[in-house]
């Protein structure tokens, strides 16, 4: 009898080793970011690297597990914070890593350890928060899949993923130099677009130094994706660009979208995928045409009047040399000025049936965001409301939780502007515009309304597509319109059905765009422009919720502003 009970014991204790365990792994990183010379298009040029790498290395997870990040900063001159984009940060709101928003910034030679649960499966990026250092290279991708047994709505055989960026040649200094300057610097148009961090600039372009420019450089051979003819793929796609929106295609392949910033999409069918900076994507393709050739992945710029060079990239069917460009000339993209497939790409992104999260039936409060662009004592500047926004030297989180009322203005900012006097569609009569350090409170738990509304920059006939980022959450997409919002007409036209779960979403020019969100994560969160220049120059809004709710911040946060030393 006790060998029968050993036998039984054993063999139990066989079958538990065979069950997938339930507790969440811990997935460690370290990570050292410093600068090094790289040619990601040929052009050498310092840029910024974790562990000599950019983009730098992908963060792979399951649904529930805990990411550490043991970052060390050895840029020798610079501060650093790294932001993970599109983790909400429950429970851990001082590890969203926005350098005077929820930490002091990292300086150079400490190590700070970002620890952060991953509790949704998805496509997610990470990138610098601090002054222009995403433009570097800085930036990366988060993979979150589902838990063993678990699988999604659509099936594949296999899953890639792929970084689109633009590149500048100048260095993010002389770029911040130009843009805080009298007369302004705009930076222009970027030199080269990259995919995956490559790309390719003619280096024979006049005015170039000798020795900079190397076209027959491996780093900046183009990217391959290798694929097997027949096999279906999951495509997983970000975009970290500085300024432009993209358009990006499969030469000769039709892409049906399946997630949009990790939330399953009612799946369509599109030829090129519109993508803005801070958005991801997933998309299915099959490897369905002749696989006795090489066929081209492109992105171009659109929303702007493109002058940088469409980037480019193989899709190399097996066994094809990977090497071998395709035959055709590469597909020119759609018109850089045509709103009405981008605007129609937005609406058709709604909630997968059988996955649709209803939105609270109304919100208990609206907050109306003009977004305008103004010039504050002869410096030119981006704003919200009449008011550009500026960080203030002690991260709001601390300010909060401590009560610092003087670190940062404390008089609310403005809930709306005059809309029924205010003409979206001219330079502003006034350009002037203010300065501010204020923040929204937010009632804990409510539901907000943010409707963004597009207007004509300071030269006329100019309105640019923002593509507009919430730290903390994802909102619901409730409608996009043209011209200027109705108060009362507009929000009867709502999706209140299946509106899609976001974190990032675009601005299109003389529109508008209607978001809802649950007040209901305690911290304090960053809602910006992610083109990473109008940031600079003001163009964002922070949110602050339930900081009492939570507990002891940790003492690695402090150190900067009046936060010097944690109480």
């Amino acid at each position: 009898m006790g060998h029968e009970l050993k036998l039984v014991t054993l063999l139990l204790f066989l079958s538990l080793l065979s069950v997938p365990s339930a507790e969440a792994a811990i997935r460690y990183h370290k990570w050292e970011v410093k600068y090094e010379y790289k040619s990601p298009d040929c052009y050498q040029k310092l840029v910024i690297t974790i562990n000599g790498q950019t983009p730098g290395p992908t963060i792979e997870a399951q649904q529930g597990d805990k990411i550490v990040v043991e970052l060390k900063n050895s840029l020798v001159t610079e501060n650093v914070a790294i932001h993970w984009h599109g983790i909400h940060q429950r429970g851990t709101p001082w590890f969203d890593g926005v350098a005077g928003v929820t930490q002091c910034p990292i300086v150079p030679g400490d190590t700070f350890v970002y620890k952060f649960v991953v509790d949704r499966p998805g496509t997610y990026l990470y990138h610098a928060h601090y002054g222009l250092q995403r433009a570097n290279g800085l930036i990366g991708m988060i993979q979150v899949s589902l838990p063993p047994g678990v699988s999604e709505p659509y099936t594949y055989n296999s899953e890639k993923s792929i970084i689109l960026t633009d590149w500048y040649h100048k260095s993010t200094f002389e770029q911040a130099t130009g843009l805080l300057s009298i007369p302004f610097g705009w930076v222009g148009e970027p030199q080269s677009l990259l995919i995956q961090g490559k790309g390719s600039f003619n280096c024979s372009t006049p005015g170039i130094e000798a020795g900079l420019c190397n076209a027959t450089n491996p780093e900046c051979s183009p990217y391959v994706m290798t694929v097997v003819p027949g096999k279906t793929y999951k495509l997983r796609i970000g975009s970290l660009t500085s300024l432009e929106a993209l358009s990006f295609e499969i030469e000769g392949h039709n892409m049906t979208v399946v997630e949009a910033d990790g939330s399953n999409v009612e799946p369509f069918v599109v030829k090129n995928l519109f993508i803005y900076s801070g958005e991801t994507y997933s998309v299915l393709i099959k490897a369905d045409q002749a696989p006795t050739r090489n066929y081209w992945i492109v992105s171009t710029v659109v929303a702007r009047n493109r002058t940088t060079p469409n980037g480019l990239a193989i899709f190399n069917y097996h066994p094809n040399n990977p090497k071998t460009s395709p035959p055709t000339v590469p597909p020119v993209g759609p018109a850089w000025n045509d709103v009405e497939p981008r605007l129609a790409q937005c609406q058709a992104t709604k909630a997968r049936q059988g996955y649709i999260t209803p939105p609270p039936q109304k919100s208990d409060r609206v907050i109306v965001l003009l977004n305008t662009q103004n010039t504050i004592n002869g410096y030119n500047r981006w704003s919200v409301n009449n008011v550009s926004f500026n960080l203030p030297n002690t991260p709001y989180l601390i300010a909060v939780k401590e009560k610092l009322h003087h670190v940062f203005n404390q008089s609310p900012p403005p809930n709306g502007y005059d809309h029924r006097h205010y003409d979206i569609f001219n330079p502003p009569t006034n350009p002037n515009a203010t300065t501010s350090t204020s923040i929204y409170k937010l009632q804990f738990d409510s539901t907000v309304d943010i409707v963004i509304q597009n207007a004509n920059a300071l030269k006329p006939n100019d309105s640019e597509t923002h593509p507009w980022h919430l730290h903390g959450h994802d909102f619901w997409v409730m409608g996009y319109g043209k011209g200027k919002f109705d108060i009362h007409k507009d929000p009867k036209k709502y999706n209140l059905v299946d509106p899609i779960l976001k974190n990032t979403v675009s601005v299109q020019p003389y529109g508008w765009t209607a978001l809802r969100f649950r007040a209901n994560n305690p911290g304090v969160w960053y809602f910006h422009c992610h083109v990473e220049y109008h940031l600079f120059l003001g163009m964002g809004v922070v949110f602050e919720e339930g900081v009492e709710k939570l507990g002891k911040l940790p003492p690695s946060i402090y150190g900067c502003g009046d936060a010097k030393v944690s109480p």
